[in-house]
């Protein structure tokens, strides 16, 4: 049963996600936030199955192709799905020191697509905002600890 506290934090974390997105942005506008009709072609486009369209919160499209304001996306070779982690945590060497939590269908996802996933780390922190792009082979070379936890519904 969740209690006030859980909720509190959900909120908090959402916050920080909408901030870090927001942060994102505006360092490059090749950073794009899909909707659901565009996940779903997205994962099309890459042959892959609905289940994962939460898997990642962010494209990175190169080149941007916009058609009346909206982001046309017909290859599958110019975006990467990008799972965001963000912190307000002062890291001065991101992402060392970050810590943040991911699904078995983010390693999957990342695992099947290589290259074409990163992991985004983003510090929001006043005095050292910025953001590492990381593929899944890469954030393995600087993993310290892992550990699995079980989330459980009844």
């Amino acid at each position: 049963m969740s209690n006030n506290h859980s909720f509190t934090i959900t909120i908090s974390n959402n916050k920080t996600e909408k901030a870090g997105i927001s942060y994102l942005q505006s360092q490059d506008e090749r950073f794009i936030y899909p909707d659901i009709k565009m996940r779903k072609k997205l994962l099309e486009l890459l042959g892959l199955p609905s289940r994962y369209s939460k898997t990642f919160d962010l494209i990175f499209v190169d080149p941007v192709n916009k058609e009346d304001n909206e982001v046309i996306i017909d290859d599958e070779t110019t975006f990467n799905l990008i799972e965001l982690k963000t912190t307000q945590k002062e890291l001065h060497n991101n992402p060392s020191g970050f810590f943040f939590g991911a699904t078995e269908n983010e390693f999957n996802l990342a695992e099947m697509l290589g290259d074409r996933y990163k992991f985004c780390f983003v510090c929001l922190h006043s005095n050292c905002p910025s953001y590492q792009l990381l593929t899944l082979e890469e954030l393995r070379r600087i993993i310290k600890t892992k550990r699995i936890q079980y989330q459980i519904n009844l």
